[in-house]
């Protein structure tokens, strides 16, 4: 049997061409295959980065508010000791017998607020009371004038520093703030609180973490060895600044340097750092971390929070791999195919892992969807609870308002009362004998008790229509005249004014104030009210009201010459439900809903110890139209 020429001639192209094919086609594979899960893992990483940033947005946003919640807790105590006048002796005679019950004072004053130290300076910069004056390290006699918050507070600025203490060596927060007598800052207060319980709640909850100050140098962290490390490089000119101030104390501030930075967005970042092999025994040499960055209300401190990359950087490589794993069987189900299905068994076991690929890929989207609609869901929830509470709270402020002129008027029923009695009685006996006067035709009395009579319906009228228009509701806004204010509270109390003989000295000007005038009315009724109390066993018992203005605002004086108030009194003396007067005499709201009132206006109510004995409470009120030459607030 002889063989055809022509065949060997047309199967010899065909052994070339499945040779090349045999060639060419595993390389080809394998780079698609390379190139399909690079593509998926970069895919895949972008998508997780997104999702973690999403959710490192909520997470930056609630520890954020911790960190602003914890710093702002405390920004009120030092204007407090502005209220306590052993503090301002101790400042006008330092060398008095107030240094010791000042230091016991805020030794007590730092235990209730857990502060670590609470001291006074005077405006030399120099300690002239402090809570720590039983330790061997106290700040009692130190100079401490060079430190910035020293330097704000006697400039009439809330001072705010971060900074380690030169006595201590203590890290801490610093806030003070100056105090003022008779509109002259005569000393600074100054508290220091730790917040490194922060860092302990981070560490606890296995958060990465750390705060950074206005000159990018880290003061709080979850991890210790950042802590105290600059973000960017120092200028030899802010090295020097600082070793001045000693706000760091003598600390190196090393400049923490990341192996790889890569910005992703407005504050967002892929952060690259070295990991310390003595503190974490590991055999990775680098970690990767998505950085999420805010700013602190109130504060020049930035809030950044590192969520670690390694496990989203272990899912994409394993997506990765699926799907060039993927890409692999479909090629050699392709290829089986081709080659007539000479491996069914491994084209459907193919078929049947990309199946499940694909069905656990749709149930983890599912999944998100349902946690992302769910977080909205929530997020919606609060935001209404906020708001109803917000309206609540709105509602409860107007009804205590309200409950407290309601209270007054109780107070004044009796008084109103009898105000009212008696014209009553005079129109009933006028009535009746107006009627015997015009039967016996005696025209001219019965004109005379008829305009008697007029008169004292127009008196019942000025009674009823000054308590109608204090009881009414007033509103946030408006304008206020003080003279008719005035007018309008003695009217009001004229019978109490009158059983008390109690004299009113009025020294103010007509001003138009800032303020409804209804609230200003009750303000000043309940202020005239406690006066009428406080001087109820005086011989003389006067009252003096007396105004000035104070650049933008007018200062009304409302001062008497009763029994005073002492110093336990005067710490509770704006505190709801406070009072001295008998259960059934007061709800001790009075002095509370009046300094809210003042507040809400832009205001405010202090009380004073007046030199000369008694009380005084002291109404600052914004003027509708400030003067053109305004003088200088104090």
């Amino acid at each position: 049997m002889k063989c055809n020429p022509a065949l060997l001639r047309l199967t010899k192209p065909a052994v070339k061409s499945r040779l090349l094919r045999q060639l060419l086609i595993p390389p080809l594979i394998i780079l698609l295959m390379l190139g399909f899960g690079v593509v998926a893992y970069l895919i895949s990483e972008n998508n997780g980065i997104r999702t973690l940033s999403e959710n490192g947005e909520r997470q930056l946003e609630l520890h954020a508010r911790t960190v602003e919640s914890e710093i702002s807790k405390y920004t009120y105590l030092p204007s407090l000791l502005e209220l306590e006048g052993s503090v301002s002796k101790l400042l006008l005679q330092p060398d008095g017998a107030d240094r010791q019950f000042v230091n016991e004072y805020l030794e007590g004053m730092k235990r209730r607020s857990r502060s670590r130290a609470i001291y006074i300076l005077d405006t030399s910069g120099r300690v002239q009371a402090t809570s720590n004056w039983r330790d061997a390290d106290s700040f009692l006699g130190e100079d401490l004038s060079f430190r910035p918050y020293f330097q704000d507070a006697v400039r009439g600025k809330p001072g705010r520093f971060y900074g380690i203490g030169s006595t201590t060596g203590e890290a801490g927060y610093y806030l003070s703030h100056g105090l003022e007598e008779h509109g002259k800052i005569i000393g600074v207060a100054v508290i220091k609180v730790r917040l490194d319980t922060l860092e302990e709640r981070w560490q606890r909850a296995r958060l990465e973490a750390f705060v950074s100050d206005e000159n990018g140098i880290i003061i709080l962290s979850s991890d210790p060895e950042r802590r105290l490390k600059s973000l960017q490089p120092l200028t030899p000119q802010v090295k020097e600044r600082l070793a001045r101030s000693l706000q760091y104390y003598w600390w190196p501030l090393n400049e923490l340097q990341p192996l790889a930075r890569e910005p992703l967005g407005d504050g967002v970042e892929k952060l690259t750092f070295a990991v310390n092999s003595e503190t974490e025994p590991t055999e990775q040499k680098d970690v990767t971390y998505l950085s999420q960055t805010r700013r602190l209300a109130d504060t020049p401190w930035n809030f950044t929070l590192l969520t670690p990359l390694q496990d989203l950087r272990r899912e994409s490589m394993v997506q990765g791999a699926l799907v060039a794993f993927a890409f692999a069987l479909l090629t050699i189900l392709g290829i089986a195919w081709n080659e007539r299905r000479k491996v069914l068994a491994t084209r459907l076991a193919a078929r049947e892992a990309l199946e499940e690929a694909n069905s656990q890929l749709e149930r983890r989207i599912t999944e998100r969807t349902v946690d992302l609609r769910a977080s909205n869901e929530r997020l919606k929830g609060q935001i209404r609870e906020r708001r109803h509470a917000e309206q609540t709270l709105r509602q409860a402020q107007d009804e205590l308002v309200q409950a407290g002129k309601l209270a007054a008027i109780g107070q004044m029923s009796t008084s109103i009362a009898h105000e009212l009695n008696q014209p009553l009685a005079a129109l009933r006996t006028l009535s009746g004998n107006t009627v015997r006067f015009l039967e016996r035709g005696a025209i001219d009395v019965a004109s005379t008790n008829l305009r008697t009579m007029n008169e004292l319906i127009d008196r019942m009228g000025r009674i009823t229509a000054s308590l109608r228009s204090f009881a009414r509701r007033g509103d946030d806004g408006g304008q206020a005249s003080l003279c008719k204010a005035v007018d309008a509270c003695q009217q009001l109390l004229a019978a109490r004014l009158a059983s008390s003989g109690l004299r009113v000295h009025r020294d103010f000007d007509e001003q138009r104030l800032a303020i409804d005038q209804t609230r200003l009315e009750q303000i000043l009724a309940n202020l005239i009210s406690n006066a009428l109390d406080a001087t109820r066993d005086q011989e003389r018992p006067t009252l003096w009201l007396e105004g000035e203005l104070l650049g933008d605002k007018y200062r009304l004086q409302v001062r008497d010459n009763g029994h005073g108030i002492d110093d336990e009194t005067r710490k509770h003396l704006f505190e709801p439900f406070f009072t001295t007067k008998p259960g059934e005499q007061g709800l001790g709201l009075g002095l509370t809903l009046s300094a809210s009132l003042a507040a809400a206006a832009k205001g405010s109510l202090n009380v004073e110890h007046p030199v000369a004995g008694g009380s005084a409470f002291v109404l600052l009120l914004p003027l509708v139209t400030p003067p053109t030459d305004t003088a200088p607030l104090p």
